[in-house]
């Protein structure tokens, strides 16, 4: 047993491959939030290292202690591709795919959080604080809470919570929720997701939920406390305006332009290829505002980053080939020998070049149908130090609760879209800073140390808590 004070459990180590066969960091929201606690407290990471049968012994990098779950390629296609990505993913974000429910998935999931669980509780020291994330983890709280009675255990949920008339198609809606409810503080992105579990756990379980607490009877007839609340996640703040400040990457930024052939307006999309991002809707709706001549491909270039993602996956291979149809007509119909509409780029970048991208962006257009909270329109917020620039931002996407200087949207409608990317473009450069002020003083006050500190500030309190 291993006697780490501090254990986050997360279905990927934050580490990639090298084709030497040594480690890098991973790039992502999740590792970017996290890396920087693990490294204060020295902690221990519980997760799978991202490739198929590969057996490893825990190992130390860069002050952490990783601690690898090998799955096998049935685990991946199962629990992974199937339960978590084809079940859960769809059904959380608002059945904007149709989510299937196979009982072989399921069957996958409980037994790969099981050894998620065991994992986590043999790297944990006595009094441990456990982290748990994320949905591909759900049970990993209450199966913990049965091996370490003693551990503190926490869950956050990245991604969105639906309400209780979709959750409610689950099969296993029981088992979830009272896997979550093996945490002693259950974590979301917005007050809004934490309502909808509260109904759930209401309507399942018929359990007491109030603003001090969810009330979960015990074996011995006694009952805890666990606490269901927001806490909207964030990012490094400080290292995007460094990086936003160095010379050769402001050079870049001035090269991107230069590449587009020096538009009058650059309009930047950042996204995995996934159906909840709204590509399809960002992309009628500049392809009409081309067909109507409200804005001209002379003036007016659409650059369209969106990363590879689930490749294996049904819906995602025929989102690709549909996204990329589109960008094909459009450019076809529009472009000219000088200037293209969109420049399609279907590939990940480093973080250096993605802030390149953002200082070289007049606009940001996120476009989210529903996301727990999309990092990608707060790292363009504080990259943005010259306090100039407009986000594009859907209401349907956590981070507008707080970056209530965007121009706020709703993607399904196409029209108030467009009429929200003119009004972006021609926002005088006034109105442009005083709404970049505000959102890069929220972004910068309520960064990722920030979330951290206040997620776990709530779990020492249920330490100290009478009767804890």
């Amino acid at each position: 047993m291993s006697e780490a004070e501090f254990v986050v459990v997360a279905n990927r180590l934050p580490v990639d491959r090298d084709e030497d066969g040594g480690w890098r960091s991973s790039p992502g929201g999740l590792v970017a939030a996290l890396e920087p606690v693990m490294r204060k407290t020295e902690g221990a990471w519980v997760g799978w290292p991202g490739k198929a049968d590969l057996e490893l012994e825990p190992f130390d990098f860069e002050g952490m202690r990783l601690v690898p779950i090998a799955l096998s390629e049935s685990d991946v296609e199962l629990y992974y591709e199937g339960f978590a990505n084809d079940t859960i993913w769809p059904l959380y974000h608002d059945v904007i795919a149709a989510p299937r429910y196979r009982r072989a998935w399921w069957e996958a999931y409980v037994d790969v959080n099981t050894r998620f669980a065991r994992a986590a509780a043999d790297a944990a020291g006595r009094g441990a604080t456990v982290w748990v994330q994320d949905y591909q983890l759900q049970l990993v709280p209450q199966l913990l809470r049965d091996l370490r009675p003693d551990v503190t255990i926490g869950y956050f949920h990245h991604i969105p919570f639906p309400a209780y008339g979709l959750y409610s198609q689950l099969p296993w809606r029981r088992q979830v929720l009272e896997g979550l409810l093996g945490a002693d503080v259950i974590g979301f992105q917005r007050v809004a997701d934490a309502s909808n579990f509260a109904r759930a756990v209401r309507r399942q379980l018929h359990l007491e939920t109030k603003a001090s607490g969810i009330r979960v009877p015990q074996p011995d007839g006694s009952a805890r406390i666990a606490r269901a609340k927001a806490f909207p996640i964030s990012i490094d703040a400080a290292v995007y305006v460094d990086l936003a400040r160095r010379p050769d990457i402001q050079a870049r930024a001035r090269q991107i332009r230069e590449e587009l052939g020096n538009p009058k307006r650059v309009l930047l999309g950042v996204d995995r290829l996934d159906y909840t991002k709204g590509i399809r809707h960002r992309l009628k709706a500049f392809g009409e505002l081309l067909e109507d001549g409200r804005v001209s491909v002379d003036d007016v270039t659409l650059v369209q980053v969106a990363s590879p993602s689930r490749e294996r996956v049904d819906s995602y291979i025929h989102l690709r080939d549909e996204i990329e149809l589109t960008v094909g007509r459009i450019n076809g119909d529009y472009d000219t020998m000088g200037h293209t509409a969109i420049r399609y780029l279907h590939q990940a970048y480093p973080r250096e070049e993605m802030i390149a991208l953002y200082l070289a962006a007049d606009v940001m257009l996120v476009t989210a149908l529903r996301d727990g909270m999309n990092l990608v329109a707060k790292e363009y917020v504080a990259s943005r130090i010259d306090n100039r620039g407009v986000l594009v931002l859907s209401e349907f996407a956590g981070a507008s609760d707080e970056l209530g200087s965007a121009l706020l949207i709703n993607p399904h409608d196409i029209g108030g879209l467009k009429d929200a990317i003119v009004r972006a473009i021609g926002m005088p450069a006034a109105e442009q800073g005083r709404r970049m002020r505000a959102m890069r003083r929220r972004v910068r006050e309520h960064d990722v140390e920030a979330w951290s500190r206040e997620f776990l500030a709530a779990l020492a309190a249920v330490r100290t808590a009478p009767g804890a």
